[in-house]
Formats: structure tokens, C-alpha cells, sequence
């Protein structure tokens, strides 16, 4: 019986090669604040509240100037400073709802907003930019000292599911793995 003893020098670079691989496919993990730099606005109160009133909220955050204040819609809009730069408007199409304070927005790229209601017509409802972040978030559990209601995720017309980083990712990770193996066996 022949024992194959793998030399230390291989043995740490199969480990490097092991742990790149596991980092390129890990998530980012954020978590969302009240008046955080992804924070696009606040609407106050956010009342109607189905997907196509929220869809107008968000479409007229998007709309004003950062730093200013507003009023439509019956709402009171309040737009962050933070810039985002052009936005694109939100859509109905793909939208998520969910009542969860974790939430999964996936590879990165598909959602752009996510709109938050704390408790009915007591609070309102927080508004953030979401289109720069990826994989599990979280949002307060309450915001102005009342519960999260629901939260629903708004995408773009121009977004799409994923733009091949998964399958460029799987072609590195079966590189390294192709590697090592002829590593391992010479």
C-alpha cells in the first residue's frame, strides 16, 4: 500500500487557493440604520400602503433634490442628503414583499430600493438605496419606537438578475480546483 504524503508547501498553497475560492463566493452581510448613508428618504406616514402607492413614494424620493422636503400624494416626503448619484426609477416588476427584519437581496444588482413601514399611521416609512449591497441585510425591528410593518423590494427596468459573475466565479473556482489536483499529483 503506497501512502501519499502531500509536502507542506503544496499543502499551504492548496489551503490559499481553498480559502480564495471560499471568499470570492461569501455574501455581504449589512446592516441598515435610520439616517445611514444608504438611506434615500422618509415618507411620512406612507398611508395608502400597497406595492403601487409604495411604488409612487419611492419613484418621488428618487424624483427630489437630495436635502429637501417635499409634499404629494397626500405624503410628506423628506430626501436624505446622501447622493446617489443618477437614479434609475423603480418598476413594479420583480418586486418582493416580506415582514422579516432579514432580508436577502441576492447577488447584488437586482433590487435598488427597499421600502420599509413602521407601524401604520403612527411613524412612516424609511426608504434606502439598496442597489450597491448584496446577499442577507437587516433593518431595524423598529424605527421612531413602533414596529416594522413590511418592507417591499423595488428593482429597475434596467436591472437584471445577474450580469455572469456567478458562472465567472464558478469557472475560477473549477480553475483552482483543476489546479490542485494536478498539483496534488505530480
Amino acid at each position: 500500500m503506497k501512502i501519499n504524503i502531500i509536502p507542506t508547501k503544496k499543502l499551504g498553497m492548496l489551503s490559499a487557493a481553498v480559502f480564495a475560492v471560499m471568499l470570492a463566493f461569501s455574501h455581504n452581510a449589512s446592516a441598515l440604520t435610520i439616517g445611514d448613508a444608504h438611506e434615500l428618504g422618509f415618507v411620512q406616514f406612507g398611508i395608502p400602503s400597497g406595492d403601487s402607492d409604495r411604488l409612487t413614494y419611492v419613484n418621488h424620493l428618487i424624483g427630489m433634490t437630495p436635502g429637501t422636503s417635499d409634499k404629494a400624494d397626500g405624503q410628506t416626503y423628506l430626501r436624505s442628503g446622501n447622493n446617489f448619484g443618477s437614479l434609475a426609477p423603480a418598476v413594479l416588476g420583480g418586486l418582493v414583499d416580506g415582514t422579516s427584519t432579514s432580508i436577502n437581496l441576492g447577488a447584488g444588482g437586482t433590487y435598488l430600493y427597499l421600502f420599509a413601514k413602521y407601524d401604520g399611521p403612527n411613524y412612516g416609512s424609511e426608504v434606502w438605496y439598496v442597489g450597491d449591497l448584496s446577499g442577507m441585510i437587516t433593518i431595524p425591528a423598529t424605527a421612531g419606537g413602533y414596529g416594522l410593518s413590511g418592507w417591499t423590494l423595488f428593482g429597475s427596468a434596467a436591472t437584471t438578475p445577474d450580469g455572469g459573475t456567478t458562472v465567472m466565479l464558478l469557472g475560477a473556482a473549477l480553475g483552482v480546483l483543476g489546479m490542485a489536483r494536478r498539483f496534488l499529483m505530480s
